[in-house]
């Protein structure tokens, strides 16, 4: 058998290519614009928001930049100082755009932060009503169904005049309001895994629940969980500005872009710059996430992929 394998050439042996998960998504994932072209947004969006200080023209809390000689400037303006200000300044005289630029790290991080918490806490639930059954996937059911059968701003509102304000605690509204849509798209997903033969060999071989929930169930129920978590993040940075707008979100003097939506709400007719460009910022970060899930959804869900292709 060897002397014929050295007498036959090795290009006749062709060796099949095998294509890995993460090759097949990555070659989906660029198939789909509307998701190359979202995770491009998000990406500039992520550099200035980590990059902030480096690119902003001015630092809004520097005191000795600002003067209030120069607030409400129209777009394009000159200060007293000579510095131009290409989206104009806030009643402060703090440049808009560098504004805009810390207010994004701040509604960035609190939506994120928030989705990490939320996706951990409502996967975790999720799982285990799924995979308990029973008396446990009713219970935890029902606490599901009555907090979602109530709007998300309204818990939010309760709970932040119950634990006051500032970022710390906006996060811990936002993820008590989100956990439950994690839960409950985990629990649908997990319950068509639980039935598998993967579950049952496992199970069988005396694994631990804990193993069997984390390192079998879960892996095989982040597609789904990926997509609502990209537009549950754009639900959270909506929220905090909603928040924000009311007065009970991030506590000024930090930009946040809800409370410059605020300020600008009693200049429109004098300075409608103010409202324009934080709204702009909120819709396109919102749009950005949003695309990205649709994008995301269209990939991971199989029915999906086919009638696009086809």
């Amino acid at each position: 058998m060897s002397e014929i394998a050295k007498q036959v050439p090795a290009a006749e042996f062709p060796v099949a290519d095998v294509e890995t998960p993460f090759q097949r998504f990555r070659a989906d994932f660029f198939e789909s614009r509307v998701a190359v072209v979202s995770l491009a947004v998000l990406g500039i969006i992520v550099f200035i928001a980590l990059f902030a200080p480096l690119i902003s023209p001015t630092n809004p809390y520097d005191l000795t930049t600002v003067s209030i000689l120069d607030s409400k400037l129209p777009p394009g303006s000159k200060s007293m100082s000579g510095v131009t200000y290409l989206l104009g300044t806030d009643g402060a005289g703090r440049g808009l755009l560098s504004s805009i630029f810390y207010g994004l790290r701040i509604s960035l991080g609190v939506g994120v932060a928030s989705a990490i918490f939320a996706l951990c806490i409502g996967a975790s639930i999720g799982l285990i009503a799924a995979y308990y059954g029973g008396r446990t996937d009713t219970i935890i059911m029902r606490i599901v169904d009555i907090q979602l059968s109530f709007p998300a701003i309204l818990v939010a509102l309760i709970l932040l005049a119950v634990l006051g304000k500032g970022i710390d605690k906006i996060i811990i509204a936002l993820v008590i309001v989100q956990w439950a849509y994690y839960a409950r798209t985990v629990r649908a997903s997990a319950l068509v895994e639980r039935n598998k033969e993967y579950v049952e060999a496992a199970t069988c071989l005396a694994l631990g629940d804990k193993r069997i929930l984390f390192r079998h169930l879960l892996p095989n129920c982040m597609p789904p969980l990926i997509v609502v978590g990209t537009v549950q993040t754009a639900h959270a940075i909506s929220l905090e500005a909603t928040l924000s707008f009311l007065g009970l979100g991030v506590v000024p003097p930090e930009p946040s872009w809800g409370s410059m939506l605020n300020t600008g709400c009693s200049h429109l007719s004098t300075a409608p710059h103010l409202t324009l460009f934080p709204g702009l910022a909120i819709m396109l970060v919102v749009l950005g996430f949003n695309f990205l899930g649709d994008g995301l959804r269209d990939m991971l869900d199989p029915k999906l992929k086919k009638s696009r292709k086809n």
